[in-house]
């Protein structure tokens, strides 16, 4: 009830996707989604603004790592 929020666990396709961590060089700001590995287009799924909000992505998508894309 209190305290830390249930997040709800989504799925994504692991074959043709991969996360990445989309970064501003000028601004800094973060962008949290998935690149499609074929095509190269990247779909945005959060905006990160600081660990917490990381964190709480990769546990919604059960990812371990992500890579940072400049």
């Amino acid at each position: 009830m209190f305290g830390r929020k249930i997040v709800k666990k989504k799925t994504y396709d692991k074959e043709n996707l991969r996360p990445i961590l989309h970064c501003s060089i000028c601004t800094g700001e973060q962008v949290a989604g998935f690149k499609n590995l074929h095509t190269g287009k990247f779909e945005e799924v959060m905006l990160i603004r600081n660990q917490k909000e990381l964190d709480s992505f990769m546990e919604m998508y059960e990812i371990d790592t992500i890579t940072k894309e400049y």
